[in-house]
């Protein structure tokens, strides 16, 4: 064997370069582990089968397609909620009971001799022109939520359609719901100029304004009706707090009577045991008196004590 010279890595490995062989060496660490070189870890990355980093790739592409699909699933199911609640309520818009109550209003006045287009004058109206007036007045409030309902969708639907974003019965359903109410706009129009001729150019004016007070007066009746069960509360806890303080001192008092008898009782209990306890003493002096005495007497007597025998 050649004599070599030591080497030490950076790693703190030693190789043994052979003088006499040049590039010809071993190696390999002092615990004889292969020392893997830059150009040797080269050769094993390109070594790398090409197929692998292709299925990587494919497992990468095969997720996000997944996750894709799965937003674009609930993003439609989000969007098919949305209309079948704007086919089945939003949609669904019929005429309020005021329309039909009008026109049996206006058959009456009709009966009785009322006919359409004749204008007051600037004079007292007649109690046909004062029901017909009042009657669609009311018919015209009673529309308000109709119609600014219909006002509120209409953008976002004509959205929704310019996009192809809605089916074409929701776009019909949508288009017989605004007709309607569009018709129901005109007819009032109509019925208000036969009523007052122009009075059509401002009746959803005044309808507007009335049903705002409407709204303002129910908001005010709900306040107060609010404020007066806040002050009945107020007064119902008022008057339990009063019961309770009452009960409270009524308690109070109850049990210093109560422990006033108790002491009384005992005291009456314990003077009963004193005298008792002294009567028995009393009787126990007095037997032991009359033995001391009974005693005296067998012994002392008049004769004094009896001879013995032998006396």
């Amino acid at each position: 064997m050649s004599t070599g010279e030591a080497t030490v890595n950076p790693d703190g490995s030693t190789t043994f370069d052979d003088a006499g062989a040049g590039a010809d060496y071993d190696n390999t660490t002092d615990s004889g582990i292969p020392n893997m070189d830059e150009e040797a870890a080269e050769e094993v990355i390109k070594g790398t089968d090409p197929a692998l980093y292709l299925a990587i790739a494919v497992v990468c592409f095969a997720i996000i397609f997944v996750f894709i699909q799965i937003r674009k699933k609930r993003k439609a199911d989000e969007i098919d909620s949305f209309f079948s609640n704007l086919d089945n309520d939003k949609l669904n818009l019929q005429l309020p009971a005021a329309v039909d109550e009008y026109y049996e209003v206006k058959e009456k006045c009709e009966k009785e001799g009322w006919e359409p287009g004749q204008s007051s004058g600037g004079q007292q109206p007649t109690a046909h022109h004062r029901a017909l007036a009042q009657a669609l007045m009311k018919r015209c409030i009673a529309d308000i939520p109709i119609v600014t309902h219909i006002q509120r969708e209409s953008p976002g639907m004509n959205k929704l359609y310019s996009q192809s974003m809605c089916s074409v019965k929701q776009w019909k359903s949508y288009q017989a719901a605004e007709a309607m109410v569009s018709a129901e706009v005109e007819e009032v129009r109509a019925e208000a100029d036969e009523i007052e001729p122009g009075w059509s150019q401002v009746i959803w004016r005044q309808a507007m304004q009335y049903n705002q007070m409407l709204k303002q007066k129910e908001e005010q009746a709900k306040k107060a009706q609010a404020e007066q069960q806040r002050a009945l509360a107020a007064q119902r806890a008022a008057e339990a707090e009063k019961d309770n303080a009452e009960k409270a001192k009524y308690d109070a008092i109850k049990a210093k009577v109560d422990a006033e008898k108790a002491r009384l009782a005992n005291a009456e209990q314990a003077e009963k045991d004193r005298i008792a306890k002294a009567e028995k003493a009393a009787e126990e002096l007095l037997k032991a008196e009359e033995r001391e005495k009974q005693s005296k007497t067998a012994f002392g007597g008049k004769g004094g004590m009896k001879k013995g025998f032998l006396g």
